[in-house]
């Protein structure tokens, strides 16, 4: 199904514009009237630095570099030439921008690769795309309301020895060739002189995920780290004291020992959260709160997604919690089921993609031609799919699925009451009281096959928001432990009671559930025997 057919699945959020230039207070983002701002954004990876594994392509393809390279051997350099200029300007679109404004999101983190801004080489020069691109976007932004972040996803000479960062030799050579420092700072310049008095750019992220502790370069040159941020922030500064400056920790974003004073006073901390254990773990991020004490400042998740809706919804609520701000990674990807967008793959692809994994058998030009042709056009807004439930988890709200497990982040007596307060889970909270335990379906797992169980007088409470008042059908997936069990489900002021027996797994169909526009409670309460909940649907 079509983005365009799905339109009515979904309600748009009213947007309101942006207030002005954002700016670190204390432990808090605020606007320009000193309102707290939580920036819930949305990554456009893949635009102007393709990554491997979103275009389902081998080593050979495992980087912008290596992938224009194979679309030149396959097109030959002129038409790849055409080919990327076309890419640039469909991948993301005005049309993007505003439907991500429309379904929620306040913010676009915008990933660059410095080779499109400047080149390589001992004479670098700048170059005029990557600026115009940048220009489109950030006028898009203003347009719709919302803010970007501008991101230095591949430095000059890389910042992490890896892939994801264009790297030309697997070497961090913006650390081993002091050069291309000077030439991050001069982009940098370059960059604040142009947006200073531009209130659509929320901040300026100096590194993305710099010197992991697996390739051996945190070890080697972690000690460089803050000193370069505070060369680049002294070098904004100036031409640009208005905007906030975001610093990532080593490792990945997520090593802080790397920062030991705030030297700013409009820094923005940031790490990054994934979650791909099996089974899914919620990890804590108390080390990061305490650092934003140490440091007083805020601090904000500038990558989190990539699995799916049920630890979507469990950590962009663990982060509001917190008041901890945060940005979903990414907005599209190829055949993809875990992200708001979907790029449906061209008939054909799978020859392409075996090329880039080393196979021997190289598509024929004009088979590569029609293939990449087709791309062009599937990589348009109105030609992916789109996931409403994607964005939903995302933000909380219905229509949608509440994972039992997903209850609210505020402790006991507030958003989950159990007997014993002194166990703790052996899935998924594991810091927490609330029995969570797998769920197996036909002897295997399923990929969000976690779920809960609650005694008498137990329950776990959570905020769904709405964007309308209006009634959803309402079914509890859940089962009796010792039979019979009784739960309430309530919403709101609004309880409807159920029984259930002890033949297994159930999905149980209630009332439609009245919901108000806004956030609403939700509880579920066993009120004799013992059950077990996979998760609450309303649609």
């Amino acid at each position: 199904m079509l983005l365009t057919a799905l339109a009515a699945s979904i309600c748009f959020l009213p947007r309101t514009n942006a207030a002005g230039f954002l700016r670190a207070q204390g432990e808090d983002v605020v606007d320009e009237q000193g309102r707290k701002f939580l920036l819930r954004g949305v990554g456009l990876g893949n635009w102007l630095l393709p990554e491997g594994y979103m275009w389902r392509f081998g080593s050979e393809g495992d980087r912008p570099r290596k992938i224009e390279k194979l679309v030149s051997d396959l097109l030959g350099p002129q038409e790849a030439a055409k080919f990327w200029s076309e890419f640039r300007k469909q991948y993301i679109a005005q049309d993007d921008l505003k439907r991500i404004a429309e379904v929620g999101f306040n913010s676009v983190r915008v990933p660059l690769n410095a080779r499109l801004f400047l080149t390589e080489g001992e004479h670098a020069v700048y170059v005029d795309e990557g600026f115009e691109l940048l220009e489109n976007v950030v006028r898009w932004c203003k347009q719709a309301g919302i803010y970007a972040v501008i991101d230095m996803h591949a430095a000059p000479g890389g910042q992490t020895g890896a892939n994801i960062d264009d790297s030309a030799n697997d070497q961090p050579e913006l650390f081993t060739n002091k050069a291309n420092q000077d030439r991050l700072v001069g982009l940098w310049v370059k960059i604040a002189t142009r947006y200073k008095d531009e209130p659509a750019v929320a901040a300026y992220d100096l590194l993305n995920e710099p010197l992991p502790e697996r390739t051996g370069t945190a070890a080697k040159y972690k000690q460089e780290l803050e000193p370069l941020y505070r060369r680049v922030t002294a070098a904004i500064r100036a031409v640009d004291k208005k905007h906030i400056i975001t610093l990532e920790g080593a490792d990945w974003a997520n090593e802080w020992s790397v920062f030991t004073t705030r030297f700013d006073d409009n820094l923005l901390y940031q790490f990054h959260y994934y979650c791909w254990d099996r089974p899914t773990r919620l990890h804590g991020i108390g080390q990061y709160l305490e650092h934003r004490k140490r440091l007083g400042a805020p601090i904000w998740v500038g990558e989190t997604g990539e699995k799916d809706n049920a630890i979507y919804w469990a950590t962009t609520d663990y982060f509001e919690a917190n008041n901890v701000g945060w940005a979903f990674w990414p907005w599209k990807k190829m055949e993809a089921r875990n992200a708001p967008c979907s790029i449906k793959s061209p008939e054909g692809w799978e020859a392409i993609a075996a090329y880039s994994r080393g196979g021997t058998n190289k598509p024929a030009p004009a088979v590569a031609q029609k293939v990449l042709a087709q791309l062009l056009k599937n990589i348009r807004l109105e030609q992916c799919v789109f996931f409403p439930d994607v964005v939903n988890a995302l933000f909380r709200r219905v229509p949608g699925r509440v994972e039992a497990e997903d209850y609210g982040h505020q402790g006991l007596n507030q958003s989950y009451f159990v007997k014993n307060s002194r166990q703790a889970s052996k899935y998924y909270r594991q810091s927490e009281p609330v029995p969570v335990e797998l769920i197996e379906t036909g002897g295997s797992q399923r990929r969000s096959a976690q779920g809960i169980r609650l005694g008498a007088e137990e329950w776990t409470a959570y905020s769904v928001n709405s964007l309308e008042a209006r009634s959803y059908e309402t079914v509890v997936r859940a089962k009796a432990e010792s039979a019979p069990a009784v739960f309430e489900l309530s919403l709101n002021d609004h309880v409807q009671q159920q029984a259930v027996d002890g033949k297994g797994w159930v999905e149980l169909k209630l009332k439609p559930a009245e919901f108000v526009a806004g956030p609403n409670r939700l509880t579920l309460r066993v009120k004799s025997g013992v059950a077990c909940f996979d998760w609450a649907e309303f649609q």
